[in-house]
């Protein structure tokens, strides 16, 4: 008896180390650890090559699945999915003159549909 006791206090024990080592993602996080990010603004470009100006004027480069948006140039939308900010390889840390340098990437995940419109602030 007192061997099936130490038997179950064993395994109950290594399910619960088990379970402790299991490392869950934070809320709006991916399974890769990066942080998701939603945002609304004005889609511009073409086939290949889309952006994105929201509200405050930041443009974010668009990549990853954009197969979809030709139909929204022009057209207000919400983009949900991971950022990343582009460094320049140029060598001149801190120069204004090449604002696509610290221009952000935003890879799309998914998107929504806003309005067919872009409003004056965007």
């Amino acid at each position: 008896m007192k061997r099936m006791i130490l038997l179950g206090s064993i395994l109950l024990l290594s399910a619960v180390w088990a379970t402790a080592q299991y490392e869950k993602p934070e809320p709006g996080m991916d399974s890769s650890g990066a942080d998701k990010t939603t945002v609304q603004g004005c889609l511009a470009g073409s086939d290949g090559s889309y952006s994105l100006t929201d509200k405050s004027g930041i443009t974010y480069q668009l990549t990853g699945d954009t197969a979809k948006l030709q139909a929204h140039v022009g057209h207000t939308i919400e983009v949900t999915g991971t950022t990343t900010s582009n460094q320049g390889s140029t060598g001149q840390s801190g120069s204004m003159s090449a604002p696509s340098e610290t221009q952000p990437t935003l890879n799309v995940n998914s998107f929504k549909h806003i309005s067919t419109s872009c409003s004056a602030t965007q």
